[in-house]
């Protein structure tokens, strides 16, 4: 039989004896044992310090992102067998798609927002801020990665997507991680693990895996420590708020399973394409991952005219649901994880008929194709009618997280808002409903309860991901019963692993910190001019002090006729009386493009081009007159990969564009981002 491994410390080992024993979910056969019994927590928490915390903290974004690319490549091409293992949890095709492609996926994603961070290994978070009159003291905030952990406990429905959707994260930011899927369907995530241990792609330390129960893998946590934890709001409840994690301020991100509620618009009635929309999409939410999944819809809330054409609707669609082992291309559905994950929706079934009617479906008559109904952990998609929810409340309390849901009625639309947050905080909502008034009620009075919500008609619902699908860039999470957690998000998410610090002094010593030049700061000339320097003999604050041009009435008058911009207070004297203008002003775009002719250099250089502008704004009017020059300063520079051998080795490097009048006043700003050649391209 085979035992499976836990990565701890560089090596794969085994623990003591026998925690759980793995079952196939189809055929009831067991596939392995598991055990975390006698993992020393204490080391693998310094090992993972001092050995991944310490490399990945030494790289920069840019490189961190980039191995996340490359692990997401390596990934790809050895799904296959990861696809032929999880048909052992029960997934089919599709939920096995949603877990292991779509895990591969979060990390493509992370991989892409190195993009909106430094080239450097802190994260320089938003702009300077003045603390003095004269300017000589100012102050900023740095991000800087967490020196400690991240802990991930992960519940068993998604072996794999729970483990890359958090450590993609982690370790954009530059944390190592310790990850503790599930025992009951650990054999799969172990599985991915060995191939990225193998493939050497990420430091040593930076991952270690615990796959059995993992008791104590939080006893030794502090301050600079993150822990995760994806599954029950009771279990989540009692770790987060164990003495040693409240006294030693441990950041804990709790995600539970949800009530979460699919809303039909009053509008959508049979016969449209909305109300179409919303049956498929609840059938869909039902049987995916055969329910298993914490975003699925618990609750069916629809208008109380169309209760009745919803139910019909949705039985007819669920009656072509076929039960049973994937491997059957027939088959739509698979199983549940465990035999004791069908113990337990059972239970909670049961407490639910206390009060309401089961409506479709069978707790014991169903059929199952391929595979021995009583051996597997089979379950048929069970769907409730509760016509009271306001009084008959335990749908709002008790979670089958399996494929079960409950048909209810709202009378209008602050009813059936009301009736959402009855389930106490969700982590997904969603309305189908073609009226965006009806939509902009629901969402703006619904969000305070609910981390995500998903508007759904006909003009998205091709290319919709769906109420279950979080997406790495949105953030994942929900208030109260949810958890009051966030995570993924995009850049948010990545924050989630880092110490914020404001830092205060003088914006030269400022600037040598954040490797952004902060006004204030020394402006040495440039000698040879920037554009004659290549992308690494840059530095931060060389400055180009251009020469000065007087504007004139002809060059507003010619900028007029080529732009086609004859805005009145550039060309009519008379149309003045009444504004903030003195006489007629220059085009705040002609300044611009005065400015560039001002600070360009003309011969072929290291420069291939200017790609974009940033925070440009006119700040004082310039009138005929007026004398303009520009300071033009390096603002800061990012290094850029090579896409491939033939690809020109380079980087970005963004100016500082200060336009400035005869009395030294700016009148002008902007960013502009230039692509530079490296030295070695010659």
């Amino acid at each position: 039989m085979k035992s499976y491994q836990n990565y701890v410390l560089g090596e794969w080992v085994s623990g003591e004896g026998v925690e759980t024993e793995l079952f196939n979910a189809i055929s009831g056969e067991q596939i392995g044992t598991c055990s975390s019994v006698g993992l020393n927590y204490e080391e693998m928490m310094h090992y993972a310090k001092e050995k991944g915390g310490k490399a990945l903290r030494k790289m920069t974004f840019q490189q961190r992102g980039l191995m996340l690319k490359e692990l997401a490549l390596f990934l790809l091409k050895n799904k296959r067998k990861y696809y032929e293992l999880s048909a052992a949890t029960g997934a089919t095709r599709v939920d096995s798609w949603i877990d292991i492609e779509g895990g591969i996926g979060n990390l493509f994603a992370n991989a892409s927002l190195r993009r909106q961070f430094p080239d450097l290994p802190y994260h320089i978070d938003g702009d300077a801020v003045p603390l003095s009159k004269g300017g000589s003291f100012i102050g900023h905030h740095i991000m800087v990665p967490k020196d400690g952990v991240a802990i991930h406990i992960n519940a068993f429905n998604f072996p794999i997507w729970g483990m890359l959707e958090k450590i993609a994260v982690n370790f954009l930011a530059g944390v190592p991680a310790i990850v503790k899927p599930s025992e009951y369907t650990c054999y799969l995530t172990e599985l991915m693990v060995r191939d990225i241990i193998a493939s050497k792609i990420l430091p040593e330390g930076a991952l270690q895996l615990v796959v059995g129960l993992g008791r104590g893998i939080i006893d030794f946590v502090d301050s600079s420590d993150v822990v995760t934890f994806t599954g029950s709001a009771a279990t989540g409840k009692i770790l987060k708020s164990l003495p040693h994690i409240v006294e030693r301020s441990v950041s804990f991100n709790l995600e539970a399973d949800s009530l979460n509620a699919a809303i039909l618009g009053k509008d959508a009635i049979p016969g449209t394409a909305e109300f179409d929309i919303f049956i498929k999409e609840v059938q869909k939410e039902i049987t995916v991952k055969a329910g298993q999944k914490c975003t699925s819809v618990r609750r069916i809330i629809v208008p109380e005219e169309l209760i009745d054409d919803v139910q019909n609707a949705l039985s007819k669609r669920l009656a072509k649901t076929t039960i049973g082992d994937p491997s059957d291309r027939s088959v739509r559905m698979g199983s549940l994880a465990t035999k004791l994950q069908v113990e337990r929706v059972r239970a909670n079934v049961e407490l639910l008929q206390k009060e309401q009617d089961i409506v479709i479906g069978d707790l014991d008559n169903f059929n199952v194709i391929g595979a021995d109904k009583e051996a597997g952990a089979f379950f048929s998609p069970i769907v409730f009618r509760n016509d009271d929810p306001h009084n008959k409340q335990g749908v709002h309390n008790i979670e089958c997280f399996g494929p079960v849901s409950t048909i209810m009625p709202y009378k209008d639309l602050d009813d059936a808002i009301e009736i959402a947050k009855l389930g106490k905080g969700s982590l997904v909502s969603s309305i189908v409903t073609a009226d965006d008034k009806i939509a902009t009620d629901y969402v703006v009075n619904a969000a305070t309860m609910h981390g995500r919500i998903l508007v759904l008609n006909e003009r998205c619902a091709k290319e919709s991901t769906g109420h279950g699908s979080p997406m790495p860039m949105l953030t994942h999470g929900g208030p109260g019963r949810a958890g009051g957690g966030e995570e993924m998000g995009g850049k948010r998410g990545v924050l989630h692993y880092m110490q914020r610090t404001a830092v205060q002094g003088h914006p030269q010593t400022i600037t040598a910190i954040t490797k952004q030049f902060q006004v204030g700061a020394d402006q040495p000339e440039a000698n040879p001019h920037v554009f004659r320097q290549y992308f690494e003999d840059l530095n931060i604050g060389d400055t180009v002090f251009t020469h000065k041009h007087t504007v004139t009435e002809s060059d507003i008058t010619n900028f007029a006729n080529v732009s086609g911009d004859n805005f009145y207070a550039h060309v009519d004297d008379t149309s003045l009386e009444g504004t903030i203008f003195e006489k007629r002003v220059a085009h705040g775009y002609f300044i611009l493009s005065k400015a560039a002719g001002l600070f360009v250099e003309p011969r072929k250089g290291p420069v291939l081009l200017n790609y974009g502008i940033d925070e440009c704004r006119f700040t004082k009017p310039v009138y005929i007159g007026t004398t303009i020059g520009v300071r033009f300063t390096v603002k800061d520079k990012t290094d850029q990969e090579k896409r491939n051998d033939s690809d020109i080795a380079k980087g970005i490097v963004r100016f500082l564009v200060d336009i400035y009048d005869e009395t030294g006043e700016t009148v002008g700003i902007a960013t502009i981002l230039t692509m530079v050649k490296k030295r070695n391209q010659e």
